[in-house]
């Protein structure tokens, strides 16, 4: 888990999958192996709502996106709050413990 980002308003948090676990998993008849996939995600706290949203799949990589466009434009503060405002709407999980 690494924290991308922290304010009065917001924080995201990437959650990486632990690379240490098998290449494969077992499938529920317990003897046929198929590839294990590792995925990422990210979680959007909303400090205000206290409430939270996990992107993960195809989410997590439009967010994945958003991110790396931020790291070539150097976006304000305010840009950044406004675009995890939108994100935040999805919200509907409260945060029960971080």
């Amino acid at each position: 888990m690494q924290m991308l980002y922290d304010s009065d308003t917001f924080v995201v948090l990437h959650l990486q999958p632990d690379l240490g676990l098998p290449a494969e998993i077992l499938l529920a008849d317990g003897q046929t192996s198929a590839p294990g996939l590792p995925r990422h995600g990210f979680e959007i706290v909303d400090k205000r709502s206290g409430k939270e949203v996990y992107l993960d799949g195809s989410w997590a990589e439009l967010f994945q996106q958003q991110i790396q466009q931020w790291q070539r434009e150097s976006p304000s503060e305010e840009e950044v709050e406004d675009t995890l405002e939108r994100y935040a709407q999805l919200a509907q999980n409260p945060v029960v413990m971080h």
